[in-house]
């Protein structure tokens, strides 16, 4: 968020741009993304693919780890283990081929202290000399916040809607990328904006500073316009998952507390464990809305980055 000056109009322009998707079909004509993914993906590598062809770029992929060698992140590591290649040199290759590269890398959730400091993605940004996009880091997930943002401000009836993000179970350690990510960009929007989840589970502050952190998720779900689950592991005992008694798990009932809410969640979902199945395909349900607004989220940053670096 620091290098977007107005979160409220990247939204709307994000809108505008799905309104035509094929208005700037020749912007990146001549032009080669990389596309660079150290974990697996769907929706970030297909809408991204997408939003590429949609402006007339090339695309190149490359899945780090089973089709590129072993990268050593270290600075003066003497390299006789495992690593085969130090990302100075790898980075600094994948800059010569391409003109924008876009990374895909997730936190280890063993070292707070690592994994928020964005080591991978930073020296890609340092070595490859060329513009990088996250396609999620350690620490964040842009993308996927701006397509969110850009649902709700399809589907809000209101306009200062209540927004809530709530914790809900899962059967491992997930990262806390969508949630600091989503908090983030939340609070640079016109809504009312609530985080709830058990005790234990708060977020980095850097992010959710200015949210409504409520540990009773009835209280948090009152009059909600639009309802996020996400699942995340603990922040402050870094990467645990915590014992937790409560059920979390929206249903009908509870949903029956909110304003008729619209429900949200980035996908992946382990149904009928993050999130019912009769909630996910109900007709409040914006999961496949998000998905979708993730190509023209992904265009919109592209655009803008094709017409300021390549004048």
């Amino acid at each position: 968020m620091n290098d977007i000056a107005n979160a409220e109009k990247l939204i709307q322009d994000g809108l505008e741009v799905k309104k035509n998707p094929m208005q700037n079909k020749t912007l990146g004509q001549h032009k080669v993304l990389g596309l660079i993914f150290f974990n697996t993906s769907l929706r970030t590598r297909l809408s991204t693919q997408k939003a590429a062809y949609n402006l007339g770029l090339s695309v190149v992929v490359m899945n780090i780890g089973t089709e590129g060698w072993a990268l050593e992140t270290e600075d003066g590591a003497i390299m006789n283990g495992q690593s085969i290649e130090h990302i100075k040199d790898a980075a600094a290759v994948v800059g010569l081929y391409c003109d924008i590269i876009a990374v895909r890398c997730f936190p280890t959730l063993i070292s707070k202290k690592d994994d928020y400091s964005e080591k991978l993605l930073l020296q890609f940004m340092k070595y490859s000399k060329v513009p990088v996009i996250s396609l999620e880091s350690a620490t964040l997930h842009p993308l996927q916040s701006l397509a969110d943002m850009m649902t709700i401000y399809e589907h809000k009836k209101t306009s200062k809607p209540k927004v809530v993000l709530t914790w809900s179970h899962h059967i491992k350690a997930l990262p806390q990328a969508v949630p600091n990510s989503f908090s983030e960009w939340a609070l640079k929007t016109n809504c009312e904006f609530t985080i709830t989840h058990p005790l234990g589970y708060e977020l980095c502050e850097d992010f959710t500073n200015g949210a409504n952190i409520e540990y009773n998720q009835d209280k948090a779900l009152s009059n909600a316009d639009f309802v996020y689950v996400k699942n995340w592991s603990a922040f402050n005992d870094y990467g645990n998952v915590l014992k937790v008694n409560d059920n979390w798990l929206l249903d009908n009932k509870k949903m029956k507390l909110t304003n008729n809410a619209k429900i949200m969640h980035c996908l992946p979902v382990r149904r009928n464990v993050e999130l019912n199945d009769e909630l996910a395909d109900s007709d409040n349900s914006l999961i496949l809305a998000q998905a979708e607004n993730r190509i023209y989220a992904a265009q919109t940053v592209l655009k803008q980055m094709l017409e300021t670096q390549f004048k």
